[in-house]
């Protein structure tokens, strides 16, 4: 069977979904995550983008062993030389540079002839190679460029270093036909193309990422780019699960694998999930919950005599579990610990006594601590990296009543320290919490999108709220979980509003160094 390199692009073009913001210590955990899923290549993110993304991609390329790290570049020089910076002490140093290739691109973003595009992408692909041993070279919006033209600057790339040529599907416009026949057309025209890897990056906005990257495969390419659960900019990208499952589910066809580790797919994809604020919907193939569902009554009977009758995929292969008890109140911390480790985390003392602290908490409250539960409780321990001051809830309280006007009452500690009390109408309890926090933070809120769901079963699950809001012109996702979803709500909106505190300081410190 041959091999297909996966490069998960979760924490750059992922990261670039509408509503998300992952800090550093986040995207650091999704890393690690990653590479225990098995990824070849990680990208972990646009080091010249911001401070923020050169410091993350550097911890995941000091981080990350098993993986290869990869950060993106555009084709210039101080791209080049501040990513290098970034992913030099990396165990295989790699970069990823990107230049535009089609004729829209080129006349109306470029504003570059075809022979000065040329000319950027080898003088940038010398200049990498000058420090990286791995060079990525992409032709952005490849299938709406003139096949001759791809292959005379692949031809050009390959000839200054390149040692992975990728052809990107930029806006989602090919069918598998016509994507599939790109690449046969280059694998038969390109002097040198077998001394390079070739690689597909598709987007879904026909909803096609997934067949055309298949098809891709099955013309010739060696790697397929692909974020987890589908995320990324518009419509998002192809879904890491879907294509290694599908090739591993239809091996008799395909004849292709992957070295994913199919048993961490289920809990990537609640990482991912949980830290992004993107929820998974329901029907989404292989880690939607309806997933292995079935209502049908033909279904049922069918299942109850062979699973295989209606399931091709075992909730097994991905690291789907019962759920069931997993610890109670009674439990000491020797069990916790032992839990938290078999589940994947590492964590110091410290934060498995606060860890347990909270489950301690939750299970006076909870009659049934169930793997969701401990995975939101362990996974915001881990996260936890920054110290500097910011809003503490400490008690919200709603009035409210049929007839009534919804009232809230909040009790906050702000940054310097100080205990802050106000209270607010709203025309429902969600509105009155955030009108009586706008009053408390310092500076202009203004909220753009809120959710709640639940994490598990049950009238006593977790609840958690997701809140995307701008503070001070800038915008922020916060999230966090209860029993109560008003407190959740309340937590979540200062957590966005911290998150952005906390940003504010890194840039003036970075300003300082």
């Amino acid at each position: 069977m041959r091999k297909i390199d996966v490069f998960d692009t979760t924490l750059r073009d992922g990261e670039q979904s509408a509503g998300i913001n992952l800090n550093t210590a986040e995207k650091l955990e999704i890393a690690r995550q990653l590479e225990k899923l098995g990824t070849d290549v990680i990208e972990a993110g646009f080091p010249a983008s911001s401070q923020g993304d050169f410091e993350a991609v550097r911890k995941i390329a000091q981080t990350v062993q098993s993986s290869i790290v990869t950060g993106l570049a555009r084709a210039v020089k101080s791209d080049i030389d501040t990513s290098w910076e970034a992913l030099k002490y990396g165990a295989e140093p790699h970069l990823h540079i990107f230049l535009a290739t089609s004729p829209i691109h080129m006349t109306h973003k470029l504003k570059k002839t075809p022979d000065q595009v040329v000319e950027i992408a080898v003088e940038s692909v010398k200049h990498a190679k000058k420090h990286f041993p791995l060079v990525q070279w992409s032709a952005e919006d490849a299938f709406r460029s003139d096949p001759d033209f791809l292959v005379r600057i692949v031809e050009k790339v390959i000839q200054a270093g390149a040692t992975t040529i990728n052809l990107p599907d930029t806006v989602g416009y090919a069918t598998p036909a016509e994507y599939g026949a790109m690449f046969n057309y280059l694998k038969n025209n390109v002097k040198s193309i077998d001394k390079v890897k070739l690689s597909a990056h598709c987007h879904n906005d026909l909803g096609m990422a997934v067949a055309n990257s298949i098809a891709a495969i099955e013309n010739g390419a060696d790697q397929v780019e692909a974020t987890i659960n589908g995320i990324g900019e518009r419509a998002g990208n192809a879904a890491l699960e879907e294509l290694a499952v599908a090739l591993h589910i239809r091996k008799d066809v395909y004849n292709f694998e992957t070295a994913i580790q199919f048993q961490e797919i289920k809990r990537t994809s609640q990482l991912v999930s949980q830290l992004t604020g993107m929820a998974i919907q329901a029907n989404k193939a292989v880690v939607g919950k309806n997933a292995f569902a079935h209502e049908s009554g033909i279904h049922q009977d069918g299942m109850l005599k062979d699973r295989s009758t209606y399931e091709i995929i075992t909730p097994e292969l991905i690291g789907e579990t019962s759920n069931q008890l997993v610890l109670g109140k009674h439990s000491g911390r020797h069990a916790f610990k032992n839990k938290a480790v078999e589940l994947g985390f590492d964590l110091t003392d410290e934060k498995i006594n606060e860890a347990f602290k909270a489950f301690k908490t939750l299970a006076d409250k909870k009659k049934q601590i169930s793997e969701d539960d401990l995975y939101i409780i362990l996974t915001d321990q881990q996260i936890q990296e920054d110290d500097t001051p910011v809003y503490e809830l400490k008690s919200v309280q709603v009035q409210y009543g049929n007839g009534s006007i919804p009232t809230a009452s909040v009790s906050l500690k702000n940054p310097k320290g100080e205990i802050l009390q106000e209270a607010s109408t709203g025309s429902g309890s969600v509105e009155a919490i955030c009108n009586t926090l706008e009053r408390l933070v310092q500076g202009k809120v203004h909220l753009l999108d809120y959710r709640v769901t639940s994490i598990g079963k049950g009238r006593d699950a977790l609840g958690e709220a997701v809140v995307n809001l701008t503070y001070n012109g800038k915008s922020s996702t916060g999230r966090d979980v209860a029993q109560d979803v008003l407190e959740a709500s309340a937590k979540a909106y200062l957590n966005a509003i911290n998150r952005q505190i906390v940003n504010e300081r890194n840039r003036s410190l970075a300003k300082t160094v």
